[in-house]
């Protein structure tokens, strides 16, 4: 995978007098525990291909048993060193892009069998979800590595499949660099809620990724953005004339289920911390959260403000900052707070205060 780096990466001999084995504190975490992500979409293809009441079980898995396991599983007394060797982590990468197609492909199956029943709704909210973590959050890694290398053009399938193609061009252009300002369309302004914020950021999003463009020159039909969108147009209108209506509905909603789940996080993970333009941008414009469960199911999103001052560091050599903004729990654990706007203001009001 090409990606910038930003810094040597020095090898030590472990085994040599002067480098003793280190206790267990010291050695990096398991890379095995971040298969855990995998759990997800392969539910979800299991069940969508069983079909019946089975296809409840991936929004059980997400919605109910993902926030629990964020409180049981708890965190870490300190964060582990980073993997010398980013290979095991990079291969995930793309087992999660396949298994996203394979996920996706089973709820096409199961629509065109059952039509326009429960089924098929549960179902393309299950892929929906799993979309979000397979389809969306690896494509945000893999949008951060060179430009039209072959794990960017994945990420650029794996948006396709969401229908969010435009969300590389915003999320690199402009939300890494306005973050937490009024300029962003995707920081959460304080006490905003999250439904407000979902109506806004989406097609605020779009419309800024077709300006970032525009302001190149590149208008019309050559603006990619704009050019996504055609295509994206034309995917959906094939599906339909191919495979029908509710299939192609079917689609459409496990794409809306998954970008909705994208803003749920960009909601929580900027909320209500702001900067001037022209302010420097710091750790405490982002805020972090170390619950195992959420950081191994979803590539170390929750290391947030480490992603934000090194953007083009992959996901495995994050680490975490000891005086941040620190959420109340994981993002599995935030969203049932999240969803009742009262509460969720009521929760996070006075839990960070510096400037």
């Amino acid at each position: 995978m090409s990606r910038a780096r930003t810094g040597p990466t020095t090898t030590l001999n472990r085994n040599s007098p002067s480098h003793p084995e280190p206790n267990q504190a010291e050695r990096p975490e398991a890379w095995s525990w971040h298969l855990l992500g995998l759990i997800s979409p392969l539910l979800v293809l299991s069940t969508n291909l069983l079909g019946g009441a089975w296809v409840v079980t991936g929004v059980l898995y997400m919605l109910v048993l993902g926030p629990a396991l964020d409180v049981t599983l708890g965190k870490a007394e300190r964060p582990r060193p980073p993997h010398e060797s980013g290979r095991p982590f990079e291969a995930l990468l793309y087992v999660h892009a396949l298994v996203q197609f394979i996920a996706l492909g089973t709820l096409l199956y199961r629509a065109s069998l059952d039509g326009n029943a429960w089924t098929t709704w549960v179902a393309a909210a299950s892929t929906g979800l799993s979309s979000g973590v397979s389809g969306i959050i690896v494509a945000h890694e893999l949008g951060h590595t060179r430009p039209r290398s072959i794990s960017w053009w994945v990420g650029r399938v794996n948006l396709l499949s969401v229908l969010y193609l435009h969300f590389t061009t915003e999320h690199n252009h402009t939300h890494h660099r306005l973050v937490a300002t009024s300029a962003d369309p995707a920081s959460a302004r304080d006490g905003e809620s999250l439904w407000h914020f979902v109506a806004r950021t989406v097609p605020g999003q779009f419309i800024d990724a077709v300006r970032v463009h525009s302001a190149k020159d590149q208008r019309g039909a050559n603006n990619p953005v704009l050019r996504g969108m055609g295509l994206q147009v034309l995917l959906v209108a094939g599906m339909y004339a191919l495979a029908g209506l509710w299939v192609t509905v079917a689609f459409v909603s496990q794409a809306a289920f998954a970008v909705f789940l994208l803003e749920y996080i960009n909601y929580i993970r900027h909320y209500g911390l702001t900067r001037q333009l022209g302010e420097r941008q710091t750790e405490q414009h982002s805020w972090q959260s170390e619950e195992r469960w959420s950081r191994w199911t979803l590539l170390e999103l929750t290391r947030h403000p480490a992603h934000h001052m090194r953007a083009s560091e992959p996901f495995w050599r994050l680490q975490p900052y000891d005086d941040v903004p620190t959420l109340p729990s994981g993002y599995y654990g935030c969203f049932w707070i999240a969803v009742f706007p009262p509460l969720w203001r009521r929760v996070m009001r006075g839990r960070w205060t510096k400037a």
